[in-house]
């Protein structure tokens, strides 16, 4: 199907046809009989336009990634339950809160349809929860194979934008969308293993990998996304974004990190998968 590139900032104006490429298909639960397709944008000779990075992915079944993407709704320029002026009560109640003073009466629903969205187009969503700031949540997207992992993230993200039109709500990713104040960021963390970790691993090969990580350092923040020296300054849960910080071996994308953090030893856990650190929310899944 053809495209007009120029619309999408993808051509200039004078020679701005382009292709799409469907390449996942999604049930769409909220339309009748409705459908949802994830598409490449081509050039009309077939080559990958350079925008996109989905053909580049070195495509491995065996990698398995677990995305857990934060977020804030917001509602008329600020953050869905903060006062009109001021801020709201200082942050700690938030988390995974309940009741009406901590997160108000839309949020849930939202966030439950979403959950409800996603598991009716096939999309393994694996959890939901609010986060440290007041108007701040996250889900957890669980995926095996790399493009597979990276389309599902795509289309949870779509699936939640539009959700949340019906509720004059905006979702605001970016990394630090209340500036340089006491009040958390956003990220998204990227777990992940594969075939060898998990059926061989061991500690020095665990150490081995993070050696590798440590020596490219530069390289993966490079691709992080604008703005992420704003949340990753080493203060509340971050580490700096000038240092190398030894990412966590967990046993699952969610709660055994917990585990995995408050005692096992390195050779116990090392045969499971890596939790690197939070990249800006925005940060394209297909460049994890």
């Amino acid at each position: 199907m053809g495209l007009d590139g120029s619309s999408t900032k993808q051509a200039e104006g004078s020679s701005s046809d382009c292709v799409l490429k469907p390449v996942a298909v999604y049930p769409d639960a909220a339309r009748t009989n409705g459908v949802l397709v994830m598409c490449e944008v081509m050039m009309p000779d077939g080559t990958p336009h350079p925008s996109n990075k989905r053909t580049i992915i070195l495509d491995d079944e065996g990698a398995w990634f677990g995305f857990e993407q934060e977020y804030f709704l917001y509602k008329d320029g600020r953050p869905l339950g903060f006062p009109t002026e001021g801020y709201p009560a200082p942050q700690g109640p938030y988390y995974t809160g309940v009741g009406y003073k901590n997160v108000g009466s839309v949020a849930r629903e939202i966030v439950d349809q979403h959950l409800d969205l996603c598991l009716s187009a096939g999309i393994n969503h694996e959890g939901i929860n609010a986060e440290v700031a007041k108007g701040q949540w996250e889900f957890q997207i669980f995926g095996k194979g790399s493009k597979k992992a990276a389309d599902e993230m795509w289309m949870a993200r779509y699936l939640l934008q539009r959700l949340c039109e019906k509720y004059g709500v905006d979702v605001e990713y970016h990394c630090k969308p209340l500036g340089d104040t006491d009040w958390n960021g956003s990220g998204m963390h990227a777990n992940f293993s594969i075939t060898y970790l998990r059926e061989v691993g061991g500690k020095a090969y665990f150490e081995a990998l993070m050696a590798a990580f440590q020596e490219n350092r530069a390289d993966h923040i490079a691709v992080y996304g604008p703005d992420n020296h704003m949340r990753l300054t080493g203060k509340h849960e971050t580490a700096s974004i000038d240092t190398f910080t030894m990412a966590w071996p967990i046993a699952a994308p969610r709660s055994a990190c917990r585990t995995a953090s408050s005692g096992m030893t390195t050779e116990a856990i090392s045969k499971i998968a890596v939790r690197t650190r939070r990249a800006i929310p925005t940060r394209s899944p297909r460049r994890s």
